[in-house]
């Protein structure tokens, strides 16, 4: 299965991290400058900034509060379940996180593509229990999607997202 052009596009970013202090990743601080944000450096929670560049960068809509981790809930089509692509929001303490589903583990965790993940674009494991919601953000998914691919992980689950 393909990946859809917004996952294309977030691939290209693994590994990039945020830097500590006053300097800024080069990458978030041209997202950020492209979203017209009132900050710019990567000391703020960046998640939505990560979402927000991908899905812009091939032409779909993002919404008014796309820093907001639970305003992606109001854009595209509401997903009954995980979608290969789809985005996913989470909630957490003191707010919420979102990114992208890439995969599921054998035992049925969510293999997830996103910003601020340990302060780095990465793929990290969550438990779907902390999911709030899945969207897509075109057209509906076509129905092998919803068939994730098995992704191996080391087990730990994502604790760090702010």
């Amino acid at each position: 299965m393909q990946d859809p052009a917004w996952i294309v596009e977030a691939r290209k970013y693994i590994g990039q991290r945020e830097i500590k202090g006053a300097k800024t990743n080069g990458f978030i601080s041209i997202w950020l400058k492209t979203l017209r944000a009132w900050w710019s450096d990567d000391e703020q929670p960046w998640c939505g900034v990560f979402v927000a560049h991908c899905i812009q960068s091939v032409g779909l809509p993002i919404p008014k509060n796309w820093m907001r981790a639970t305003d992606w809930l109001s854009i595209g089509k509401t997903l009954p379940r995980p979608a290969m692509g789809c985005i996913v929001v989470f909630s957490r303490a003191g707010g919420g996180h979102v990114g992208f589903v890439v995969g599921k583990t054998a035992t049925g965790n969510l293999m997830v593509l996103g910003g601020n993940q340990g302060d780095s674009v990465r793929i990290s494991e969550f438990s779907p229990a902390r999911a709030i919601g899945y969207r897509w953000p075109s057209v509906s998914p076509l129905p092998e999607r919803y068939n994730l691919p098995i992704i191996d992980s080391d087990g730990t689950l994502s604790t760090n997202e702010a």
